[in-house]
């Protein structure tokens, strides 16, 4: 009986032990400091190829333009170093300088300038670099033409050589023999007047105020005689390199400058004028009213020192006619002898005719390019 009651204290305070130890279901709450967690955190990894190519943007200029133009390419990315890369090319070469104005712009500037007509050819070289290593995978090219000069200058060179009637008057100076500013003054002239001398018909200004170009034109074709270049009369590459080369070396014009009116008043004359003086004057015969002298003003385009002239006349015969000191003008139309009883009336086919004498000295004067107006 002892025994048993022992086993049920037994068991009893065991429950109670069992109970005060925590048979609650929530945790006691921890007061320890967590631990930081001990697993590294992942780094970037960032991962790198080849550099891009290096492209072109943009290129200028194009099509026709001033010879001074300057060049750009803009490029897709900052550049290296020029001296790291392959050499950009100019044809025709051209003095001037390689710069790079902003980080992915490439530029030339001339010291000069290219001729008028000139073609341009600009080469950007396979492999140029970029800052990042990236390279221009092909060559690039940029082509141009340069415009015709201006004619403002044209006139001025002319004058200058005394190919013109006229002189040029300037305050500012472009030194001859500096090539460079002789060839940026082709497209940006100077400021400055030309002015007449003395001695020239009325009808000479005139002809300048209101046909410069005719004028001008006649000036070219005797430049181009004396300088042994096709007479065209067009001021092209060839005809500005050789003004240029002249004004460099004072090689003026040999012959002076000439001016032949044949007027139709009766009696019908031809007056010459040279460098401002009256050399001839002497009767003449001009085109009968079927077969005129057209009037107007014309070059001297070529001379003969005799000929054969063969044709048909109004009434429907033909002739030959040997002519001496010949000088064409406008077609078949010439100032030279023929033999006639009387001058000073309408007896031609539209030829300027004068006497042996007369004929023979205008014959020194007319040289190539010499205008010759007919007036009524």
């Amino acid at each position: 009986m002892v025994l048993t009651l022992v086993a049920v204290v037994g068991l009893i305070a065991a429950a109670v032990a069992a109970t005060a130890g925590g048979a609650s279901s929530h945790p006691a709450a921890s007061t320890s400091t967590p631990r930081a967690a001990t697993t590294p955190a992942r780094r970037a990894h960032r991962v790198t190829g080849p550099p891009a190519a290096l492209r072109v943007v943009s290129r200028a200029p194009h099509g026709t333009v001033a010879g001074d133009a300057v060049v750009r390419v803009r490029f897709s990315a900052p550049l290296a170093a020029l001296s790291g890369s392959p050499a950009p090319r100019i044809q025709p070469s051209a003095a001037g300088r390689w710069s790079e104005p902003t980080p992915t712009t490439l530029q030339f500037t001339p010291t000069g300038a290219f001729l008028p007509g000139t073609v341009v050819t600009v080469t950007i070289p396979k492999g140029l670099r970029a800052a990042d290593g990236g390279r221009l995978r092909h060559a690039v090219r940029v082509r141009y033409t340069a415009a015709g000069g201006s004619p403002q200058r044209l006139s001025q060179l002319l004058a200058q050589l005394r190919y013109l009637p006229l002189h040029f008057v300037s305050r500012a100076r472009v030194p001859s023999a500096d090539t460079a500013a002789q060839q940026r003054a082709v497209y940006a002239p100077p400021k400055g007047q030309l002015r007449f001398g003395g001695g020239w018909p009325a009808g000479l200004h005139q002809l300048w105020v209101h046909n410069q170009s005719l004028v001008v034109q006649g000036a070219v074709r005797a430049f181009e005689s004396q300088h042994g270049l096709t007479m065209d009369g067009a001021a092209g590459p060839q005809v500005w390199r050789a003004l240029l080369a002249a004004r460099a070396h004072n090689q003026f014009n040999n012959a002076g400058y000439t001016y032949a009116v044949a007027s139709e008043a009766s009696p019908e004359t031809l007056t010459v004028y040279h460098n401002g003086h009256v050399v001839v004057r002497t009767p003449a015969n001009t085109g009968v009213a079927g077969a005129p002298t057209a009037l107007g003003t014309y070059p001297v385009y070529e001379r003969l020192r005799s000929q054969t002239m063969k044709g048909t006349n109004l009434d429907g015969s033909h002739y030959a006619d040997f002519v001496q000191w010949v000088a064409y003008f406008n077609g078949g139309d010439a100032v030279h002898y023929m033999p006639r009883s009387s001058y000073g009336s309408p007896q031609s086919l539209g030829c300027v005719e004068v006497p042996y004498a007369a004929a023979q000295r205008a014959w020194g004067y007319l040289t190539y390019g010499t205008l010759v107006s007919v007036v009524g």
